[in-house]
């Protein structure tokens, strides 16, 4: 088998067994709409369950840009296992699902696999955001800001574990700005 099959099917496989996991929890509601473009721009991962990608971000950062197609362009940049650390980045394309109210896409790092992305929660300023996944795999809380007040983030966290995610597994992301980026 090639590489990339075996990738494949390594994917396919993991993403059948979250989502057989998850079926124990009922499906995670999204936002009943959002405003894509008040929604794009620049969000700082306050906190994550994360991928196993960034499971050592610093300054984690992730931008959405909206195409002329209504896909959503991301890049996510990070200083991977210290605020020193060399710059990642990873880029990816959200496909808005029709009829979600903006709130649930596919998002696409490797053809031909789209994972889910569902906006769970937005503070009404679009201040705050929650991204969430049916399977409780993975889940950003995010800010327009690198940090939020205390309350704020106990508020949030306290949203995280009722959608059924576990807080012991919630990772707070290092933030420290400015940084200059290179």
């Amino acid at each position: 088998m090639n590489l990339p099959r075996a990738m494949l099917l390594a994917c396919s496989l993991a993403m059948i067994s979250a989502g057989t996991c998850a079926s124990e929890l009922p499906p995670i509601k999204p936002v009943a709409h959002v405003d894509l473009p008040r929604f794009m721009g620049t969000w700082y991962v306050i906190a994550t369950i994360p991928t196993r990608f960034e499971k050592n971000a610093f300054n984690a950062v992730e931008t959405y840009t909206l195409q002329p197609d209504g896909n959503v362009y991301t890049q996510f940049h990070f200083n991977n296992g210290s605020f020193d650390a060399p710059l990642k980045a990873i880029h990816s394309t959200g496909f808005v699902k029709a009829g979600s109210g903006n709130a649930v896409w596919g998002v696409q790092v490797f053809w031909p696999l789209k994972a889910q992305y569902i906006v769970a929660y937005l503070k009404d300023d679009y201040s705050q955001t929650i991204v969430a996944r049916d399977a409780r795999d993975y889940t950003w809380i995010m800010a327009r800001t690198p940090t939020v007040p205390q309350a704020d983030y106990d508020a949030l966290i306290a949203r995280v574990k009722a959608l059924g995610y576990p807080a012991s597994s919630i990772r707070k992301v290092p933030q420290a700005w400015p940084v200059t980026r290179q």
